[in-house]
């Protein structure tokens, strides 16, 4: 049996590139490439003109020139449109579908299937003349629109969702044959069209509309910023930051691939981007091919939880909730940053049990002087961003009105600068990994080389956090930018180092910008298509009323118990996560399971922000790319290290169990989301406890903390664990965190909340079965105001009358209503927070004291227990 732990040689390392490629256009881009010049041509502009569009259509510039406006319905039809013919030219049929020449059916599919959707387009007005009345064309295009869109989802998505899709049609017009639990009266072919083509009920709805108006610019900036080269210097930074240190490569690969998540949705592109570099580094340190597939994986997937660019399902939490999307980005920074922290705590410990070492570097630096220069360069980022922000706001004060012209021309001058600065280190090279004489770059002539690549993702995250604008205009801004960048970038630093081909180098950033272009809609063809694919099941939900029957069956079969219901969703999620991408499955169990989730809630008397939900269906949605056999990332990143596909997302799995363990933790504990974080000290306090505490659940998961753990010991820190993670749990055991003010004082209650926080109110009413019940709530209050006002704004209006207060009316689609408060509800009291009770951060105490205790157990073994020393060896120590 061969050694794992020597290098590999070069030719086992070495990855099929092109098979890299085929996998990868397979899922995201389609896996057919037509040698003909003409059909690469009619797929180029296609995909160009759809990118046209969707910046146009994010822009201003069309109500400013009042030429060109699309609303709402309209931009949908013409998105999917392009989706549609791209999905019918670009996807073969089946696997021995040709893949060199596109046949002329799939040309005339093509055309069929997007003149379906154009036709939304194309009538809109005279559909909407006669709503709920479709005439026998609108019918068959209905009908032949939801097939072909069926059978697109089949080839760019696999069979999981057009299966999920037919099963809820199916639902929706047997209705009167099933069983009575699950019947209802059917409907109709015209009120199925109706509901599913012809309107905004079905796949023309939210879901669509969040892909159309922001999901498609921000894989465009990712696209581009790609082009520009961004993803190859992110990898470079990170190898010469931390390539050295124990398994180095590993520690650079978590660190590449989360930077690389900003630029890349897909979790499969980005394991190939990646992957293609750090595996066989990987392996060449020591670490076997199942591990350093896995690492892979587990870090490539986490880029689509990480701010500021998430992956598409975050922007449909942002429309769902009914929040902005800067406030998802807020909730959702801390759980991103501790499950990245944890995992290079989980390949540090992989080099720990094989005593790895990592690779040389040119210049000799101390690992105390790497670790330095790592921590001022983070400082130096965070003081360049408060510097910038600073002046930012400052120029408003000086300027005025001509504050966007200074900034412009400021910004623009920080642009040249950091071109001539960066024209003095030479381009960063495509080195190859499996070279056995690669040795690492110093960071300090690394790290200038592409710093410029900042600017576009600050004014873009200045735009969506600061500005408060819209995700698609904030998303416009710093696409506008990156174009500029990717065009300029060359002829600049050729004109700043004084050659003389700088019109050869303008013509390369041109080309640049048009293969971007194309790129992002060609990476943006399957997130339409499942999105409007997924509006079939919303659309079935609103058509049926399936909901509330899946409410009352799942708290049947959990009992009513809310952790068991957890765990059911957290079941269903990576059983859809087998076949359907993330944002089809967040979208499918955010419709279904979630307002469950809400209901069981508030009936156990535990009041849960209804963000906290959605995140938690989000983050088990992520495991689709890494739950076997059907993980898709887990098999890129097997066939770069030649290792079971398998084996590899069972370990992947594995290490992904520190990122499972989060939503559970935030549901009970929305600290973690900057929900009640009311200080600064208390947000650093409510961090550091976090990830103290998932540093232990990781030890506990690999067995290792100072040195191989015992059964007891585990148990020990799994205790410390449950103390750091929800210390309010345990301090509820004892004195309750909330007490009850009189329901008169509800206004009065709200006017008091501090912004931004929520208030806590007891609802009691009759559900339609004539039972009664009792719900918690948490009501967002949002600005400042009186208390009348900032109830409005979460949705509901009470009456107060007597003592007592009545809820008079609920908004539809608001907080209040998806929380499941109802017209009528009487307000049985208001909870405050009680003036008895301890701070909750008492609990820290005894977790850290089961830590200290086990670190000093394992510490006094720790010479003749090395988890690196071999077993013979620990037997004779």
């Amino acid at each position: 049996m061969p050694d794992q732990h020597k290098p590999a040689t070069a030719s086992s390392d070495v990855p099929d590139r092109e098979e890299l490629a085929r996998l990868v256009a397979e899922a995201d881009t389609g896996g057919r490439e037509p040698r003909s010049k003409a059909a690469r041509t009619v797929l180029y502009l296609t995909a160009l003109a759809w990118a046209l569009f969707q910046l146009w259509y994010a822009s201003p510039l069309p109500f400013q020139l009042r030429i060109g406006v699309f609303n709402a319905t309209e931009a949908r039809a013409i998105h999917l449109a392009f989706a549609l013919f791209l999905v019918f030219a670009a996807y073969p049929a089946t696997k021995k579908a040709p893949r060199d020449y596109v046949p002329w059916y799939e040309w005339m599919l093509g055309l069929v299937a997007a003149g379906c959707s154009l036709y939304i387009f194309l009538f809109q007005a005279d559909l909407a003349r006669r709503p709920g009345l479709p005439t026998t064309l609108d019918i068959v295009v209905a009908v032949i629109g939801v097939v072909m869109l069926l059978e697109a989802a089949r080839r760019s998505l696999g069979v999981a969702l057009p299966i999920v899709g037919i099963l809820f049609l199916c639902y929706a017009f047997f209705g009167p044959y099933l069983p009575d639990l699950i019947a209802h009266r059917g409907a109709s072919v015209p009120r199925a069209a109706t509901q599913y083509w012809l309107t905004s009920e079905g796949v023309f709805g939210v879901a669509l509309g969040v892909s159309t108006a922001f999901v498609f610019l921000f894989v465009l900036f990712g696209a581009l910023l790609e082009r520009a080269g961004a993803g190859n210097y992110f990898i470079k930074v990170a190898f010469a930051m931390l390539g050295h240190f124990r398994g180095g490569p590993a520690k650079a690969a978590v660190l590449g691939s989360a930077a690389t998540g900003i630029i890349s949705g897909s979790s499969v592109a980005n394991v190939v981007t990646t992957g293609t570099f750090t595996i066989p580094l990987m392996k060449r340190v020591g670490y076997p091919p199942v591990k350093a597939g896995a690492i892979e994986v587990s870090s490539s997937v986490n880029g689509q939880i990480l701010p500021p660019v998430m992956g598409a399902a975050a922007f449909l939490i942002a429309e769902y909730v009914g929040i902005p999307y800067s406030e998802v980005v807020r909730h959702a920074i801390i759980p991103a940053l501790l499950t990245y922290i944890s995992l290079f705590y989980v390949v540090d410990i992989e080099a720990r049990k094989f005593n790895l070492q990592g690779l040389p570097r040119k210049r000799y630096r101390s690992t105390l002087m790497s670790m330095a220069l790592f921590g001022m360069t983070a400082a130096a980022f965070v003081i360049f961003c408060w510097v910038v922000g600073f002046a930012l706001g400052w120029t408003r004060d000086v300027f005025g009105a001509g504050a966007s012209w200074a900034v412009g021309i400021g910004t623009i001058l920080l642009y040249l600068g950091l071109l001539a600065a960066r024209s003095r280190f030479p381009d960063l090279a495509d080195e190859d990994p499996n070279n056995p004489d690669l040795i690492l770059p110093d960071t300090a002539k690394v790290a200038p080389t592409g710093i410029h690549y900042i600017l576009p993702v600050f004014i873009l995250v200045w735009c969506l956090m600061v500005e408060q604008l819209s995700p698609g205009l904030s998303a416009f801004y710093g696409t506008c930018a990156l174009i500029i960048l990717v065009v300029t970038q060359k002829p600049l630093i050729a004109l700043f180092r004084g050659q003389r081909q700088v019109m050869e180098a303008l013509r390369s950033g041109v080309v640049d910008l048009f293969e971007g272009l194309v790129t992002g809609s060609r990476n943006m063809v399957t997130i339409a298509i499942a999105t409007a694919a997924a509006g079939i099941i919303v659309g079935t939900v609103a058509l049926t009323g399936i909901g509330l029957v899946m409410t009352e069956i799942v708290i049947s079969v959990s009992g009513g118990n809310l952790l068991v219901m957890l765990l059911m969703t957290a079941v269903i999620c990576m059983v859809l996560g087998l076949g359907m991408p993330t944002t089809a499955n967040y979208v499918v169990v955010a419709t279904l399971i979630a307002p469950v989730i809400v209901e069981v809630a508030s009936l156990n008397g535990l009041a849960v922000a209804l963000v906290a939900v959605h995140l938690y269906v989000f983050y088990f949605g992520l495991m689709a790319d890494v739950t076997p056999p059907v993980g898709l990332a887990s098999f890129a990143a097997s066939a770069i290290s030649r290792a079971d596909p398998v084996r590899t997302g069972v370990q992947a799995f594995r290490y992904e169990m520190r990122t499972a363990i989060l939503p559970l933790i935030f549901i009970f504990n929305h600290q973690l989301l900057m929900i009640g974080v009311t200080s600064w000290w208390g947000l650093a306090l409510t961090v550091s406890m976090s990830l103290i505490g998932m540093l232990m659940f990781v030890s506990v998961t690999q067995q290792i903390f100072i040195t191989r753990s015992r059964v007891w010991e585990s148990a020990m820190l799994l205790a410390a664990c449950f103390m750091l993670f929800v210390p309010g749990q345990v301090m509820d055991r004892i004195i309750p965190a909330m007490v009850s003010a009189p329901a008169s004082e509800i206004e009065q209650r709200a006017a008091a909340v501090p912004a931004g926080e929520f208030l806590t109110v007891e609802f009691s009413g009759i559900d339609i079965s004539g039972n009664d019940y009792t719900r918690l709530v948490r009501l967002p209050m949002g600005e400042a105001g009186d208390g009348a006002t900032r109830l409005s704004n979460a949705g509901v209006q009470v009456i107060e009358f007597g003592g007592q207060a009545q809820v008079t009316n609920v908004r539809f689609r608001s907080q209040a209503e998806r929380l499941g408060v109802t017209i009528g509800d009487t307000v049985s009291a208001v909870m405050v927070r009680n003036p008895d009770r301890p701070p909750q951060e008492l609990v820290f105490i005894p977790g850290l004291l089961l830590i200290g205790a086990v670190a000093a157990l394992q510490w006094r073994r720790r010479q003749w227990d090395q988890p690196g020393m071999p077993k013979k060896q620990q037997a004779m120590a």
